[in-house]
């Protein structure tokens, strides 16, 4: 008789998370609630309140308004200088706005604004050190927890779930007509 390996330990139950208690609340009132539906799309919610409140947070720590730093993060989008009509475009504002963002931002010696070397009436928009350094202390405070939570997931596991959320913002994207949704 050859020996037989030990049966494995019982698994341990997996850990339960907020949203499994709000899914067990809800399946006695919504007898027709798909508890995985539900779950997954109660997740995605508090996932994107975690990160927005980190990242505005991080916005607090920085001492920077939210309109202060999508400016500088759509001028860094470009290579860290633009045209200020580019801008107006990229942050879906008119010039005088940007305009004045540009004011408020120069004062605080985020950016420059210097006259562009090939026509003399077009001017551009430079992030400066200090911008750039500011922008970049921001981002770094929101892509530390991004990878501290996604962290819990192997390359695999991390690769499927990317390509899953593709699968589904594609069926978002196709029945709302939004080609490219602002970042």
């Amino acid at each position: 008789m050859e020996p037989t390996e030990p049966p494995a330990p019982p698994a341990e139950p997996p850990r339960r998370d907020w949203t499994d208690d709000h899914v067990a609340r809800w399946q006695p009132v919504l007898p027709g609630l798909d508890p995985v539906v539900e779950g997954a799309v109660t997740r995605m919610k508090k996932l994107s309140v975690h990160l927005r409140r980190v990242r505005e947070q991080s916005l607090v720590d920085f001492d920077l308004e939210r309109h202060e730093f999508d400016t500088l993060h759509k001028l860094a989008g470009r290579g860290g200088r633009a045209a200020p009509s580019d801008l107006a475009q990229d942050l879906d504002l008119a010039p005088a706005s940007v305009t004045g963002r540009l004011d408020a931002l120069e004062k605080r010696g985020f950016v420059r604004r210097t006259q562009s070397t090939t026509d003399r009436r077009r001017v551009v928009v430079e992030l400066t050190d200090s911008g750039r350094e500011t922008w970049l202390g921001a981002m770094d405070v929101l892509g530390h927890e991004e990878e501290r939570l996604l962290g819990v997931l192997d390359a695999n596991e991390l690769t499927r779930l990317n390509d899953m959320l593709r699968r589904i913002m594609l069926e978002a994207e196709d029945s709302t007509g939004h080609q490219h949704w602002p970042s």
